[in-house]
């Protein structure tokens, strides 16, 4: 099953196109669709795209996408300028059948995945790399912020959009460089 493009996936492709610039390396992890990494190579970007469903995979490879299959980091080589992340950030409900869930659960409380992203993504970012994250008010926002320190990033909200239910957030986040450079 194949994430398809939604409100949050098009507000997300708003500020790639306003981040990405020519030759810049992008991955895009969770491509669903590949809507972001068509959208940066639009721009001039380099792009690799992963997933962890190979149904996507395959579908993003035949747009002339190089996408891997991928949970998170696990087949990723290389550093990156920019990673762009529409993670499954959902708290778990037992009422969605388990296809569907693996695209929008992300875990029990719904931030464990993006948890374990923030963990690893710095060994994948170049010097000056960024990071644009999109979740929702659905999640802990307070327990993404809190992670989002404790891994020793800086984050700034880029937009925040209502709706009915719930409010979708669109995260920069880049590294905290100290006077030691690290």
């Amino acid at each position: 099953m194949i994430y398809e493009p939604a409100e949050d996936s098009f507000l997300l492709k708003k500020y790639v196109e306003k981040y990405v610039k020519k030759g810049m390396k992008i991955l895009d992890i969770g491509t669903g669709s590949g809507i972001q990494a068509e959208t940066a190579i639009k721009k001039g970007a380099k792009v690799l795209a992963s997933d962890i469903n190979q149904e996507s995979v395959d579908f993003v490879n035949k747009k002339g996408i190089k996408t891997i299959q991928s949970n998170l980091f696990k087949d990723i080589k290389g550093k990156f300028d920019l990673i762009i992340f529409n993670p499954p950030y959902l708290p778990n409900d037992k009422r969605e059948d388990e296809q569907s869930s693996i695209s929008t659960t992300g875990g029990k409380k719904g931030y464990e995945i993006i948890e374990k992203f923030l963990k690893e993504v710095k060994k994948y970012l170049n010097e000056n790399g960024k990071i644009l994250l999109v979740f929702s008010s659905l999640t802990n926002k307070q327990k993404i912020n809190l992670i989002i320190k404790e891994n020793n990033f800086k984050f700034k909200i880029l937009e925040i959009k209502r709706f009915d239910f719930e409010e979708i957030y669109i995260y920069l986040i880049n590294k905290i460089i100290n006077s030691f450079g690290k």
